[in-house]
């Protein structure tokens, strides 16, 4: 696994965190992977559910892009 090392945070917003993790009943290091690992995933699923309406959204084509090709080179 890796490690990520994050500096100039500011001195109040350290403070906010380190007492988010003690009220979880938590160490610092664990409630902010568990932070960081959320909001990627919550992201990520987002985007899949975007992805995933536009797809459902789309009628699918009859057009053979072969056609296209030789209908475009022939001009």
């Amino acid at each position: 696994m890796g490690q990520i090392l994050i500096r100039n945070l500011d001195d109040e917003v350290i403070a906010k965190l380190k007492l988010n993790a003690e009220s979880a009943s938590t160490s610092l290091e664990q409630y902010l992977r568990e932070l960081l690992t959320a909001k990627v995933m919550s992201d990520k699923e987002a985007f899949l559910a975007f992805a995933k309406g536009m797809q459902e959204s789309s009628r699918p084509s009859d057009l053979d892009p072969t056609d296209l090709i030789r209908e475009d080179r022939a001009r």
